[in-house]
């Protein structure tokens, strides 16, 4: 009988097992930086330049865009910031 060789995924998840708890949260929180700076960069190339802020709330949005609850929270808080800023 021929053994196979372990998936990419199974070697990745069990490499991944090996990892202590620390790690593998600081592991997390890297990928969510890239994933912000990336949607970050998209937004700015999609509407125009935008204080730092604006921009931080434009990027929760995306992320949170299957909530509707959290989506009008952050809606909230962008009406607000943008009467704040005009105001």
């Amino acid at each position: 009988m021929i053994e196979c060789s372990p998936s990419v995924e199974e070697t990745y998840q069990t490499a991944l097992d090996r990892l202590p708890p620390v790690e593998r949260i600081a592991r997390g929180m890297a990928m969510l930086d890239w994933t912000r700076r990336c949607i970050g960069r998209q937004t700015v190339a999609e509407k125009e330049s935008m204080p730092a802020e604006r921009l931080r709330l434009e990027v929760a949005r995306r992320l949170y865009r299957s909530e509707p609850a959290t989506c009008r929270l952050i809606d909230a808080a962008i009406v607000n910031l943008d009467n704040h800023v005009s105001g």
